[in-house]
């Protein structure tokens, strides 16, 4: 299912990856489990950076890991502007649907740049690989882009499916309709295996609050 070329290991020694698989998900609009766990990891945000300022925050170990890796590409980590607004600013993230809710805190809570996938539309293998600049896929939004070249990407067997600088693809989205659901987790040097492990097993922990009947078909982490 995961496989990883010699390409990406050549471009980012120090660099860790993984994959979670789960079957018989779902995908409810709300849970008061799940609901009460989101309100849980706000809690513990607010608590522990609310006082920070910006500056702290682009400080934490892992936000200055991904920090490097976007300055690189003129960008900025996009999970760093959601840290600030959850942390310092009090804004609430979304509760619906719940499999990205699940996600998204997850992101939040440990930092990992994550993607979410519906694994009925993945055409396995799922490939990590570095980008060369000449791929192109259609975003969530439904707009054609053009890789740059050194991008960290995955794709199976039908096309790239995510990469760091633009996010999952619109083919494999995760849809209401959702049953069984592919993560797959990017961490440039300077995160770490056991970090990616860990938050895989925050994720997995969320997703069986309101799919308690789910199935772990795979938890793969790689460096």
């Amino acid at each position: 299912m995961f496989k990883v070329s010699q390409d990406w290991k050549t471009a980012y020694p120090g660099a860790a990856a993984g994959v979670l698989v789960m079957r018989n998900v779902g995908n409810p609009t709300q849970h008061p489990g799940l609901d009460r766990w989101i309100t849980e990891c706000e809690g513990e945000l607010r608590a522990r950076l609310g006082s920070s300022d910006r500056a702290a925050l682009k400080a934490l170990p892992a936000i200055q890991a991904y920090a490097a890796y976007y300055r690189g590409y003129k960008k900025t980590y996009h999970v760093q502007l959601q840290l600030e607004s959850v942390a310092l600013k009090g804004k609430g993230i979304p509760r619906s649907p719940a499999l990205v809710a699940a996600m998204v805190t997850a992101e939040l809570k440990n930092l990992l740049l994550t993607a979410g996938h519906d694994l009925a539309a993945i055409q396995p293998p799922v490939t990590l690989t570095v980008a060369t600049g000449g791929e192109g896929y259609q975003l969530l939004s439904g707009h054609e882009q053009r890789l740059q070249a050194g991008d960290m990407m995955m794709a199976d067997a039908q096309g790239i499916i995510s990469s760091v600088l633009y996010g999952p693809d619109r083919r494999t989205r995760i849809t209401p309709d959702t049953r069984h659901v592919l993560f797959a987790v990017y961490a440039p040097p300077g995160i770490g295996e056991p970090a990616v492990a860990q938050h895989l097993e925050d994720l997995r922990a969320a997703v069986l609050l309101f799919a308690p009947e789910a199935e772990v078909e795979g938890l793969d982490v790689c460096s």
